[in-house]
């Protein structure tokens, strides 16, 4: 409730006021320590009068490769000199609009494919006491081969577990698909399941992940979009058999036209008797309610989630213990991400041999997955599993832009680590992408053409790192500076073999040190991006390194060498 209560003040007054913490802080009993605790931590939330307009430029991956770097500049040339009461200019993490970069965000507004005129016309409303809206166009519906019930009656899985209550049946074909986490782990759902429901506590939970933050990642927007009935069939099946009785689908404040979506969803299914108390009839209850995130990539980490849905600081816990045995409110909990739950009622209503042969290649099922980046036609698409990169870049998303060459993509954005063109024919499946020192993840495939700079993209991916750590370990925290400051110094060249050699061992120890002793995944992958580029790239870094040169005339450029902004996400 702390969080509802925060918005609500700054719905009212524009920020949060000390008269009104302190009114709440004694309305609530909680400390007011605890207050300006979780407020300072989330980029939602002002502790201070904010200016008539902030505008906020996305600057990670997607963004940054169809001109946002530019963008700023251009901006910050013609806002020289403004008050700031009138108008502060940041940089903002990932907004989710990845296929329709650039993204900015005025007055917490997000406009899309935006060019500077068309944000100074923003910006200067805003300052006039305007306050700009973004179009949220209606969504047409899309038919997916995943949908198992097409135009048909939906939620039928649900209707037969009901009336055969056979729980240990979802479980043997879940084990028997090997359905996996599409949030990123790949972890086996049936293992999960199954330790929830083995846990004595009468009292469990079942969350969904909808913050998907990572640049390049857009898949779960589009499946909430236009599968949210298999969202909420998986997770009530999840409670149904492993004996939670409430679910909480966890969503990004950045997806405010699919929390509408899935609202809706969520009536329907209340009216027809598919949730709540009852559930067609029977002596099963399972409520489900929308929890809206206060923002962080670092929520999308389990036990970070776990904190926000508490009223904490989005901090990761130390495991074990793990969710399964000590999760929301210290109770059994299952965890898994929207694609994943999705993916139940397909497996449970068509069969294990559908899941499959779904796949190609000996890969199962079907999978979403965001192309992004520079190519001809960035979206969303649903392929099979297996399905080489090389299909769904020139295929599905229609090649790289221009009539350009194709570089080097991220797999599944920044945590992937980039891949050179040569690796373009390899297969949308966990084992082939290990081999190759990378990894499937969420989908989030993010192109790079000719004109790219990998370095350049290396720095961009390891910031965002930096920009989102938490801060509660000290791995993390200074290693991903110290990484950034390295990185730095190699785009403005100028070093002799014996410093980038000093430069290059030290990269290894913060990636042994970070990798090994971080509390959760974020700080453990932010080498990721500056090992593939050091694997895959050598020469180009070291162009900048002992030359002083950009092979792309990016790193030397007047748009790069402009200070970076103030940026919205960095932790206190």
């Amino acid at each position: 409730m702390i969080f509802d209560e925060l918005r609500a003040i700054q719905l009212r007054c524009g920020y949060l006021p000390k008269a009104e913490l302190e009114a709440l802080s004694e309305r609530t009993q909680t400390p007011l320590y605890q207050l300006h605790s979780v407020a300072s931590f989330y980029p939602h939330f002002h502790l201070a009068p904010p200016a008539k307009a902030e505008v906020r430029v996305c600057d990670d991956m997607s963004c940054h490769l169809n001109g946002s770097c530019e963008l700023r500049a251009e901006l910050h040339r013609r806002f020289a000199g403004q008050r700031p009461d009138d108008l502060q200019m940041k940089n903002v993490s990932c907004l989710g609009r990845c296929d329709q970069a650039p993204a900015v965000a005025v007055n917490d507004e997000i406009f899309v494919h935006v060019n500077a005129d068309r944000v100074e016309e923003l910006a200067r409303l805003a300052m006039h006491g305007d306050h700009p809206r973004a179009e949220h166009p209606h969504v047409p519906r899309v038919a997916c081969a995943s949908d198992p019930y097409g135009d048909g009656e939906k939620y039928g899985v649900l209707r037969r577990l009901v009336g055969s209550r056979d729980w240990d049946a979802v479980l043997a074909l879940l084990k028997e698909a090997e359905l996996r986490g599409m949030g990123g782990a790949g972890f086996p759902t049936s293992m999960k399941w199954d330790l929830v429901r083995k846990q004595s506590d009468p009292v469990k939970y079942i969350v969904c992940n909808a913050d998907e933050s990572e640049p390049g990642t857009i898949k779960d927007r589009f499946i909430i979009s236009h599968l949210p009935h298999l969202v909420i069939e998986g997770m009530v099946i999840a409670g149904l058999v492993t004996g939670a009785k409430k679910g909480i689908f966890y969503i990004r404040h950045e997806y405010p036209l699919q929390e509408e979506i899935f609202g809706e969803e969520l009536r329907r299914c209340a009216k027809s008797g598919m949730l709540g108390k009852k559930i067609l009839g029977s002596d099963l209850d399972f409520e489900l309610e929308v929890f809206v995130s206060p923002g962080g990539y670092i929520c999308g980490e389990e036990s970070a989630l776990i904190e926000a849905i508490e009223g904490h600081r989005a901090e990761p816990r130390n495991k074990p213990p793990f969710p399964g045995q000590l999760g929301l409110w210290q109770k059994p909990t299952v965890i898994n991400n929207v694609e994943t739950f999705a993916n139940v009622p397909q497996i449970l209503a068509r069969g294990v041999e559908w899941f499959k042969s779904a796949g190609v290649g000996g890969s199962r099922g079907l999978k979403f997955v965001g192309v992004s980046g520079q190519v001809e036609h960035p979206g969303v698409f649903e392929v099979p599993m297996g399905t080489s990169m090389s299909d769904v870049i020139f295929g599905h998303a229609g090649g790289i832009r221009g009539g350009k060459k194709l570089k080097a993509f991220a797999p599944s954005g920044p945590s992937s680590g980039y891949l050179p063109a040569s690796l373009v024919d390899v297969k949308l499946d966990f084992k082939a992408l290990a081999d190759v020192g990378s990894m499937l993840g969420s989908g989030a495939i993010v192109v790079c053409d000719e004109t790219t700079c990998m370095l350049d993209m290396a720095l961009n991916s390891t910031k965002f790192y930096r920009n989102e750590s938490c801060g509660k370990c000290v791995p993390c925290r200074m290693g991903s500076q110290k990484m950034v400051e390295l990185i730095t110094r190699w785009t403005q060249g100028g070093l002799s073999d014996s410093q980038f050699a000093a430069d290059l061992q030290l990269v290894e120890d913060l990636s042994a040190a970070m990798s090994q002793t971080s509390i959760c995944g974020l700080g453990q992958i932010v080498p990721a991006p500056i090992q593939s580029v050091l694997k895959h790239f050598r020469a180009e870094v070291e162009a900048h390194v002992f030359k002083g040169q950009c092979p792309s005339g990016i790193c030397f450029s007047a748009a790069n060498r402009l200070a970076e902004l103030p940026r919205v996400g960095i932790r206190p």
